[in-house]
């Protein structure tokens, strides 16, 4: 069980609602399929996302050999099948945990109190934040613990920051 102000749930809500709607729009990009209307299998688009966020949200399920500067052929034919195959289930996994954290965040801010499911969701959807934003902001190992000069960078680093500081306090108290 936790507390959260108001400015902190809005926050929580907004990012994870932009993710969730991000997904949403990716899922209606899937190519409509006759057969997969009959046999109920669902197929996605088979190649990635342009957007630098949905990429990072939504990766290859392989990766071509890291020494070659042009993919195999073949490999990028795997890469498109699997992810037409699996693109669909991730995304409604995203979406899923997405949705539970909107359900259990309350929109006013208040109490948090959550099982052990619905921790796993929170635990999912803000990573999923967390890589979006540390995509858009260009996030890497080599990024220096101070946030950048641009205003508008600086509030949404530190919401990264913040977003971290919750994640690690939600897995210190799942495995206490």
């Amino acid at each position: 069980m936790s507390e959260l102000e108001a400015n902190e749930a809005a926050v929580i809500r907004g990012l994870v609602g932009e993710i969730k709607d991000m997904l949403t729009a990716r899922a209606e990009q899937a190519p409509q399929d006759e057969l997969a209307e009959l046999t109920g299998m669902r197929t996605g688009p088979n190649t990635p996302p342009q957007e630098s966020v949905l990429a990072r949200l939504l990766p290859d399920f392989i990766r071509p050999d890291r020494d070659s500067f042009e993919p195999e052929a073949e490999d990028a034919d795997t890469a498109g099948a699997l992810r037409s195959l699996h693109e669909p289930d991730l995304i409604d996994h995203k979406s899923g945990v997405a949705e539970t954290v909107l359900e259990t965040c309350p929109e006013q801010g208040g109490t948090v109190s959550l099982t052990e499911d619905q921790a796993d969701s929170w635990l999912s959807a803000i990573n999923d934040v967390r890589l979006a934003l540390g995509t858009a902001l260009d996030i890497s190992e080599e990024t220096p613990e101070e946030p950048p000069e641009d205003q508008l960078q600086r509030e949404h680093y530190y919401v990264y920051q913040w977003l971290t500081w919750v994640q690690d306090s939600m897995i210190r108290a799942l495995t206490s």
